[in-house]
């Protein structure tokens, strides 16, 4: 299958690329100057105006942090993909950077689509990215077109680049029209690559390449097919060691599976975020020794791509809105990241995502409410009015009769509010928005180990920005990420107890700073 791969990068240019992106960056200005901010992220990025999805080209380069990511800049829905940046010296003030990459070269005429960026063996950093076209031309009814593309940074603080062309064409006799998402690493002397195809008899696969300098790429093998033969593509797949607690050298393969059914508390959004963890060896494929778990269980997430920083596996996820109503698409922006997690392997041998102990930083002043306990059917306000905060609370469950207790934000005075809780008949942690006036509802759950429920205690991270939730449940073993979109007027915390009482051993209130995206 070499045949396809080119010795050297094709360019072919059919617009100008730095007038493509002027119109890009006033297209976001205009959505921006008439952007509501009601729900508008304080401490998570977002664009100025206009869609954005997957993080892309993530990254720590010549003292910078960078955080790329897919932006339409004309609309508040999915369009013709560019990679629009922001920068940081900490991870806790952003800058805005000016827009990376709009569509300007043949191969990527609909769409410079996702990818990853990585340091080579002198210190430089190059993108990798998937090219995107329409295969009649003009719209999606015959599917995809797509290539895997290079681009090296013009400076050292990457506000532009250069793009070298395509490097791996598509064999489209072997590909379902998917085929995208490279992410890039060195294991040996050798740099491989992977990326997400749907192959002819429309499977969820990760291929594999190898490169001896980065630019000439020989296909290897199908690193990975999902054994679930309903899912046909795995979107923005990830690939990376890690050790777990005795030292072992292990593999984590992420990826977003298009086309997973749900079932019971599983695969519940439109597509899955998930991941395996299994061995591999070089030329080999990946052997998985666990079964697909989900990176995070909440409503909203989707197409998270990590990087390695001085043996710190860093994280970030999309906050996908896939199902209507999307209230946010009225305000001139839509969508946002997550906060940036680090990836570890627990005692237990599965994956924990914590929020990075840089987001400590964020906080700007604290309310100790101590410990908390509510009689039958109780409730006391935490926050008269709170948009941007973090909550730390350790709940007493040996202590605790209710069968559900937890926290209600965004509770406004028309009776909205999202509800986040523990419920002791199914012995998981739920964030549900039944009671949301705005968006979609529904609930999601996600599960404790006996192991944590055998414990009594429970603690909870809660991170409450003005149109979102983020929940990490003891230490970040399960994460809930969702969008909750608050009604008018002053959105209160409330701590509830149901048909039961609560025992709360201590509940800490932190009200966060702005990145300085606002």
């Amino acid at each position: 299958m070499t045949d396809f791969t080119p010795g050297t990068p094709v360019l072919t240019p059919i617009r100008d690329h730095a007038a493509e992106l002027a119109k890009a960056e006033a297209g976001v200005a205009e959505m921006a100057a008439k952007r509501n901010n009601r729900w508008y992220p304080k401490y998570h990025i977002a664009s100025n105006g206009g869609w954005i999805n997957d993080p892309n080209g993530l990254c720590f380069y010549k003292g910078l942090w960078h955080v790329f990511y897919q932006l339409h800049p004309y609309g508040t829905q999915w369009g013709p993909m560019h990679w629009g940046h922001v920068s940081s010296t900490d991870m806790l003030s952003w800058k805005r950077e000016p827009i990376m990459f709009a569509p300007s070269l043949e191969q990527e005429k609909d769409g410079v689509f996702s990818g990853s960026a990585v340091i080579d063996d002198n210190g430089d950093l190059r993108f990798y990215y998937t090219g995107h076209r329409w295969a009649n031309g003009h719209d999606n009814t015959g599917g995809d077109w797509q290539v895997q593309m290079t681009a090296l940074p013009d400076n050292d603080e990457l506000t532009s680049a250069t793009k070298q062309g395509m490097i791996i064409d598509c064999p489209t006799d072997k590909v379902d029209h998917h085929y995208r998402d490279p992410k890039v690493w060195k294991t040996g002397d050798t740099w491989y690559m992977t990326f997400g195809v749907s192959s002819a008899d429309k499977r969820g696969q990760m291929w594999l390449f190898s490169s001896k300098d980065m630019v000439r790429w020989e296909y290897e093998r199908v690193l990975f097919q999902h054994p679930d033969p309903d899912v046909f593509m795995l979107e923005c797949p990830d690939f990376f060691p890690i050790k777990d607690k005795d030292g072992n050298e292990k593999w984590v393969i992420g990826f977003s599976a298009m086309g997973s059914k749900p079932s019971g508390f599983m695969n519940r959004n439109v597509s899955n975020a998930g991941y395996m963890i299994g061995t591999w060896e070089p030329g080999g494929e990946f052997k998985p020794e666990t079964e697909f778990r989900l990176w995070d269980c909440g409503h909203n997430y989707y197409a998270p791509q990590s990087f390695n920083v001085e043996g710190r596996q860093i994280v970030y996820g999309w906050m996908s809105p896939f199902v209507q109503p999307i209230p946010m698409e009225d305000d001139g922006w839509c969508g946002q990241l997550t906060l940036p997690r680090e990836i570890t392997l627990g005692d237990d041998g599965d994956v924990v995502t914590a929020p990075v102990a840089e987001m400590e930083g964020l906080r700007e002043d604290t309310l100790d409410h101590g410990s908390i306990t509510l009689d039958m059917d109780g409730e006391q306000i935490i926050a008269d009015d709170a948009e941007a905060v973090e909550i730390e609370m350790t709940i007493d469950l040996a202590a605790s009769t209710a069968e559900r207790a937890g926290l209600k934000i965004h509770a406004t005075e028309d009776g909205a509010y999202t509800y986040v809780a523990y419920d002791d008949q199914i012995g998981r942690v739920v964030v549900d928005r039944q009671a949301m006036a705005n968006g979609d509802r529904g609930y999601r759950a996600a599960p404790l180990t006996d192991a944590e429920l055998a414990s009594g205690k429970l603690d909870l991270r809660v991170f409450v920005d003005r149109g979102s939730v983020e929940v990490y449940v003891n230490g970040g073993h399960q994460v809930l990420s969702s969008y909750s979109y608050a009604s008018e007027g002053p959105r209160a915390i409330k701590l509830v107890a149901e048909s039961g009482s609560l025992k709360v051993d201590s509940l800490k209130l932190h009200h966060m700073k702005s990145i300085g995206l606002e």
